[in-house]
């Protein structure tokens, strides 16, 4: 599961006036967005995310700023750091994700494949850990 997780590159226009990225539903990243929030003004020290998603799937992207996320399947850990809005990290189904480092004025831009549903977190990260590590039935 951890395998699927990966950096994916957006198109870049550059052009003296400033530069222009894009990204596009099903086309760039691999789902159709649903929602998209912003995480910003994160206090130093500070840790967001802490937790996994049972079905939705994650593009993260920073906008300004520098941050790290953690990513693992219960297995394994990877972390990536995000540092330009020209690329982003995919993020699908069933990984438990931390978002930490936030340089000042660090600005995470997300796109989610669902509409907001609590029912499909997993908050508990041992409750996490007992649904990811199953065996299929």
């Amino acid at each position: 599961m951890l395998g699927e997780c990966r950096i994916i590159s957006l198109p870049k226009i550059a052009d003296p006036r400033g530069n222009l990225s894009l990204v596009e539903s099903e086309r760039h990243i691999p789902f159709r967005i649903a929602r998209v929030y912003t995480i910003y003004n994160v206090p130093g020290g500070e840790r967001r995310g802490g937790h996994a998603y049972g079905t939705l799937h994650e593009f993260i992207i920073s906008l300004s700023g520098s941050f790290d996320v953690t990513l693992t399947d219960g297995r394994e850990t990877r972390s990536f750091s995000l540092a330009r809005a020209y690329y982003g990290l995919y993020v699908p189904p069933m990984i438990w994700r931390q978002m930490e480092n936030f340089s000042t004025n660090g600005v995470a831009l997300v796109l989610a494949s669902q509409h907001y549903d609590e029912a499909d977190y997993f908050r508990d990260y041992e409750r996490y850990c007992r649904a990811a590590l199953e065996p299929a039935r």
